[in-house]
């Protein structure tokens, strides 16, 4: 198996910090997004690529176990085992005891295989690997036939898929299946797939499956508190004078926004009925301004901004 240095992949130095990695992330995701690459295979992997490096790299728990795993590659591979078993070598801590623990593998491990989008290094180490929640005869005392065993594994899902819906196709014991992913799906949601799980004998009845789904970090959207929002870099030009920027919303339409004159960065922009989908309908958008400060400016520009300095001061 290929390992992939996510660090590498979004040009940060591994000391980078979270703003840092977010910030070239959302700089990449502008030049490969498929919508700026239409039928571009190799802007589309691209694009999946940075997408995969922002997951791990961005959540902090994901970034101490790569980081751990990325020092010790050669040995982890000599080991043939699961991330967990591997992870616990180097202080991490294996969850659960009796008959609740967490498998070691990933989730094709378990069932043969699931369709995604992200590579088998990432699966691997930090996708669906099956939970086993229960086993045994019952809970009413000793009963003649053994219950089924449920079992638990990780769906990633993009936010877009989250907002509209989709489907999604996963292959269990050789199997493919369709699975119904609803709109306004939320992160930690679980889907219940009865009687896909495993049985505690052989033979025996089936336990249930349940997906927890966790929503994919996006290039340019984040859910806080509820409610959504769009981080939009904007030149230091149009913020100072003021002007127009596009962006593209959940459900595909692309609007048109007035950035005000002397607009600061960090400063925030509240669309209506343009946010998550809730029972009221749909909330708000909001938009948080970054200013890009322009760098390696000619000896023309920087007088130009000296002269504007002097004018300030006068």
């Amino acid at each position: 198996m290929e390992f992939k240095d996510y660090y590498k992949i979004l040009g940060v130095d591994k000391t980078a910090t979270k703003e840092e990695i977010s910030k070239a992330f959302r700089k990449l995701a502008v030049k490969y997004h498929p919508d700026k690459n239409p039928n571009n295979k190799a802007a589309e992997e691209k694009f999946k690529e940075i997408t995969e490096a922002h997951e791990v790299l961005a959540d902090s728990e994901k970034r101490k176990k790569y980081d751990a795993l990325g020092a010790n590659w050669n040995q982890y591979q000599s080991t043939g085992g699961g991330f967990e078993d591997f992870f616990s070598q180097f202080g991490g801590t294996r969850r659960g005891s009796g008959t609740t623990y967490e498998f070691s593998g990933d989730f094709g491990d378990l069932f043969g295989g699931m369709e995604g989008g992200f590579s088998d290094f990432f699966e691997s180490f930090f996708g669906g690997r099956g939970r086993q929640t229960k086993s045994g005869f019952g809970s009413q005392g000793f009963q003649s036939k053994p219950t089924g065993v449920d079992v638990e594994a990780d769906l990633h899902i993009t936010l877009e898929e989250a907002f509209s819906g989709s489907e999604r196709q996963i292959s269990i014991d050789g199997k493919k299946l369709k699975i119904k992913i609803n709109p306004g799906t939320t992160d930690g949601q679980k889907l219940r797939l009865g009687e896909l799980g495993r049985s505690s004998v052989q033979g025996g009845t089936k336990g249930d499956l349940y997906l927890n789904i966790h929503i994919l970090q996006h290039p340019f959207y984040e859910i806080k508190d509820g409610e959504l929002f769009y981080n939009l870099d904007v030149d230091l030009y149009t913020a100072v004078l003021g002007g127009k920027e596009e962006i593209k919303t959940l459900d595909g339409k692309k609007i048109s926004i007035s950035i005000p004159e002397g607009t600061e960065s960090e400063k925030i922009l509240r669309l209506k009925s343009l946010g998550l989908r809730n029972i009221n309908g749909r909330g708000d958008l909001f938009v948080k301004i970054h200013v890009s400060i322009p760098k390696n400016l000619s000896e023309k520009e920087k007088k130009l901004f000296k002269e504007l300095l002097r004018l300030r001061k006068e």
